[in-house]
């Protein structure tokens, strides 16, 4: 993330408060690689919440996955800012730029999956997830890499997949309460595989165009 042209458009790198603590992290003896693996370190934690409410069935685990899925966005965002606007950018910071994106993505899927109760092929669609959001990312970094410019497009770019399985933990964890079901988030995974395989398509699309005109 060291040049600007190459980071993901997000208009919350805009509001006070996030500018505010960025600049706080920045006058910190805190590098942008060290939050980066941190974020990975919230993926586990929620990876463990959605393991654990596979056999307990606790409502409350679920609203822990999603606090710690919004964590490790948190640490996604931060990361970048003080690298950038921070100035404390270093050459390797595209490998845990990447790197740890890679891994917390499938953490957070595949538990996911593997909480559902309501089918018993939650794992299977959770592994499915996983490996689709690896390769958007793919994708997109291939495209840069072959001259293509660096593509963010959806529909299930790394935060609408987050967010989507977010609210899917919120809306579970009140199906669990009333219902005994989980419905929510075999919806989710199931929307973030289909929107996975619409982004790799498109994104593909887009680079396939701009390499032949």
């Amino acid at each position: 993330m060291s040049e600007p042209s190459a980071r993901r458009p997000l208009k919350v790198r805009d509001v006070k408060i996030v500018n505010t603590f960025a600049r706080y992290l920045s006058g910190k003896n805190i590098t942008p690689n060290q939050i980066s693996v941190t974020s990975v370190f919230f993926a586990a934690l929620s990876a463990g919440c959605f393991l654990l409410f596979a056999r307990y069935e606790h409502w409350w685990l679920l609203i822990l996955a999603g606090l710690f899925i919004q964590c490790r966005l948190l640490c996604n965002l931060f990361d970048g800012m003080v690298a950038v606007e921070g100035g404390k950018s270093t050459k390797s910071g595209e490998l845990f730029n990447d790197i740890p994106d890679r891994v917390a993505d499938p953490l957070i899927l595949v538990s996911a999956g593997y909480a559902i109760h309501v089918v018993g092929y939650g794992g299977e669609l959770g592994w499915c997830a996983g490996l689709l959001a690896v390769m958007t990312a793919y994708i997109r970094t291939l495209n840069a890499s072959i001259g293509a410019p660096v593509d963010f497009k959806g529909p299930m770019a790394k935060q609408h997949r987050m967010a989507v399985l977010t609210f899917a933990c919120v809306f579970a964890a009140i199906e669990v309460v009333i219902r005994h079901t989980d419905y929510s988030l075999l919806i989710a995974i199931v929307l973030i595989s289909v929107g996975c395989v619409i982004t790799c398509i498109r994104r593909t699309i887009s680079a396939y165009r701009f390499l032949e005109t």
